[in-house]
C-alpha cells in the first residue's frame, strides 16, 4: 500500500465508529516553536510506522521531534520480531524520532521505558483507564478481572545519533477483533473516551515532557524522577515472573526492582539477584 495522506482517502468514513485522524488539527495543537515536535504526517497506510522512520532518518529526510502515525499497518512490528496487526483506525500506531546527543548514550536504554510512562501518564489523563505497564514496554490493561495487553513500544536505533520509538494502542478493537485472547483495548476496559485525537495529542504532549525532564538530567533516571515513577506503575515488581532468555535459558523467581540501567532485577530462590536487560517476561503468579 502506498503512504498518504488521509485527508485525501476517499474511503475513510468506512467505519463510522473509527473516524480518521485530523492531520490539520493535530500539526496545530503539538507543533510549535521550541517545542519538540517537529512535524506530524498522518498516513492512510503503510508497512511499518517504524521502519518508515528509520529509513528517513537514514536519508536525512527526518529531524528530531517527527512523528509519522499510520491509520493502518501491514507489517507492525513488536519485540522480538513479534507481528502487530490490527483493523484500520482501530488504534493509535505511530512513531517518533528523538536525537538525545546529550545524553550518554549508555543511558539511551531508558527511551522505552520512559515513553510507557508517557503513554500511560497520557492514556490515564484523555481515556480515564487504570494502566499499569509490564516491564519493559508493554501496557496493560484490566478487562473483567483480567489484565490484557492493549499497547506495546518499540525502539530502533536510526544511525549514530537518533532512536525510533513506536508505539501501537488498541483503541476501540472488539472483543472479536482481539488477535489472541490475552489482548485488550482502552474500550473493553471501559475508557469515558475512546477519541483517537485526543488521545494522542495527550500521549505526545506527555512524552514530550517525560522527555525534556529526562534531558534536563542528562538521562539520570534518578534526578529526573523517572526510574521512581516507572517502578510505581510496573505490574510486573513484586511478582513472580519467569524470564525467557537469549540462548534458551529462563530464570524464574521474584521482580525486585528496576536498577539504574533500567533492568530488570529477580530474585531466585538460590537468594541471588540478577539483573535481566533483554528477554521475554512472563507473570506467574498475580500482584
Amino acid at each position: 500500500m502506498t503512504p498518504r495522506d488521509v485527508p485525501g482517502d476517499d474511503s475513510r468514513w468506512s467505519d463510522l465508529d473509527r473516524p480518521p485522524l485530523n492531520a490539520a488539527a493535530l500539526r496545530r495543537g503539538l507543533v510549535r516553536d521550541g517545542g519538540l515536535w517537529s512535524g506530524i504526517e498522518v498516513l492512510a497506510g503503510t508497512g511499518s510506522t517504524n521502519s518508515e522512520l528509520v529509513a528517513r532518518a537514514a536519508a536525512g529526510k527526518a529531524v528530531e521531534g517527527a512523528v509519522l502515525v499510520a491509520e493502518e499497518q501491514s507489517a507492525g512490528r513488536g519485540r522480538l520480531d513479534r507481528r502487530w496487526t490490527a483493523p484500520p483506525r482501530s488504534g493509535l500506531f505511530f512513531s517518533v524520532l528523538l536525537t538525545p546527543g546529550d545524553v550518554p548514550v549508555a543511558r539511551w536504554g531508558w527511551l522505552p521505558l520512559l515513553t510507557g510512562v508517557a503513554v500511560a501518564t497520557g492514556l490515564s489523563r484523555a481515556a480515564g483507564v487504570d494502566t499499569a505497564l509490564k516491564w519493559p514496554n508493554d501496557l496493560l490493561v484490566t478487562v473483567g478481572g483480567e489484565e490484557r495487553k492493549a499497547g506495546g513500544i518499540l525502539a530502533e536505533r536510526a544511525g549514530d545519533d537518533g532512536v525510533v520509538i513506536g508505539v501501537g494502542i488498541n483503541a476501540t478493537l472488539r472483543e472479536d477483533e482481539l488477535p489472541v485472547p490475552t489482548a485488550g483495548s482502552l474500550a473493553l476496559a471501559g475508557a469515558v473516551s475512546t477519541d483517537r485525537d485526543p488521545l494522542l495529542r495527550a500521549v505526545l504532549r506527555s512524552l514530550e515532557e517525560w522527555y525534556g525532564r529526562w534531558r534536563a538530567a542528562a538521562g539520570d533516571p534518578a534526578v529526573s524522577g523517572l526510574q521512581e515513577t516507572y517502578a510505581a506503575g510496573c505490574a510486573t515488581l513484586g511478582r513472580t515472573v519467569r524470564a525467557e532468555l537469549p540462548g534458551d535459558r529462563a530464570l524464574v523467581g521474584e521482580a525486585v526492582a528496576v536498577d539504574g540501567d533500567g533492568r530488570l532485577v529477580i530474585a531466585t530462590k538460590e537468594g541471588v539477584q540478577e539483573p535481566v536487560g533483554a528477554g521475554d517476561i512472563v507473570h506467574l503468579r498475580p500482584a
